[in-house]
């Protein structure tokens, strides 16, 4: 949690009356460090709330929009200084949530406001797209080369880096089910015992038939519901039997590959009384947006 501080100075009737040598009182804020966004009237709004007291800070930017801060580059991110309007208010209400205050095009007649504090400010915002095949290979294991670089990991040349390949050696069984006895390692099911891992052996009985190709029910991509001995399991784990007549593989499986979109916000130059600092780093975006997939079928080679 963010604790961002604040010097209050008292400006009501009552004090101005009664404290003429303007009383300092400290105020300390505590924010969650995500913020939310949703598109408002006057444009995107980027805020965070809280109760006991009821607080909000947010910024508004009349020239963006929440798929703008997801458009990221070749590079997978994106860079971007926009001028807003900070916010920093105070309410009476016990409870109050983001959607009555800045995402309904009339706000709720109950929200009464008691401070309200603004500035104009200069909104950093920087996008980072981070991707993942979720297959349960720790990042370690996927850099097969040991150079420190998962983009050029591709142990089956599809064009899919390791990383992001739901099936590292294309042999159409996903690498998560290739951790045969469950233990969470993949390094240590070998099936045909040739020193490398069925889930970078193309051949994972060692009987001369790629596993791809074990399909003798149906051609679905899916070696594993093809099983000639129900004693020993699926073909393609099982060396005596090797199919040589039927067709081989001329497809990949479809791939999903996860996306995380990390949006972070900083706001500079900003000029409110009340706030003893000009800089402000307002957090990461928790947006329904930033969570996705893609699909994608590699091409076969």
């Amino acid at each position: 949690m963010r604790k961002l501080f604040f010097t209050l100075l008292t400006f009501s009737f009552v004090c101005l009356s009664s404290c003429s040598d303007g009383d300092i009182i400290d105020v300390e804020l505590d924010f969650e460090g995500n913020y939310s966004a949703c598109q408002g009237v006057k444009g995107l709004v980027l805020y965070k709330t809280k109760s006991d007291p009821s607080e909000s800070l947010s910024v508004i930017i009349t020239s963006l929009t929440i798929d703008d801060l997801l458009a990221v580059g070749d590079d997978n991110t994106f860079t971007t200084a926009k001028t807003g309007t900070l916010n920093y208010r105070t309410y009476s209400n016990t409870k109050i949530t983001g959607t009555d205050l800045f995402c309904k095009d009339i706000p709720s007649s109950d929200i009464n406001i008691i401070n309200d504090y603004d500035s104009s400010c200069e909104a950093v915002i920087n996008t980072t797209l981070t991707e993942d095949d979720n297959d349960g290979v720790p990042a370690a294991l996927e850099d097969v080369n040991g150079d420190d670089n998962l983009e050029n990991d591709d142990t089956d040349g599809d064009g899919l880096p390791n990383y992001i390949d739901e099936d590292d050696d294309g042999d159409n069984v996903p690498t998560k089910d290739e951790d045969l006895n469950k233990d969470g390692d993949f390094t240590n099911d070998d099936t045909d015992g040739d020193g490398v891992p069925n889930y970078l052996d193309k051949d994972d009985d060692g009987d001369g038939i790629d596993t791809r190709d074990e399909e003798t029910n149906t051609q679905d991509q899916n070696p594993i519901n093809d099983v000639t001995n129900n004693d020993i399991g699926a073909d393609y784990l099982n060396k005596d039997v090797a199919n040589t007549d039927t067709p081989p593989a001329t497809v990949y499986r479809k791939h999903t590959i996860s996306q995380t979109y990390i949006v972070i916000l900083n706001l500079k130059g900003i000029d409110i009384e009340i706030l003893s600092q000009d800089e402000l780093d307002f957090g990461e975006l928790s947006n329904s947006k930033t969570k996705g997939t893609r699909t994608v079928t590699p091409a076969f080679n």
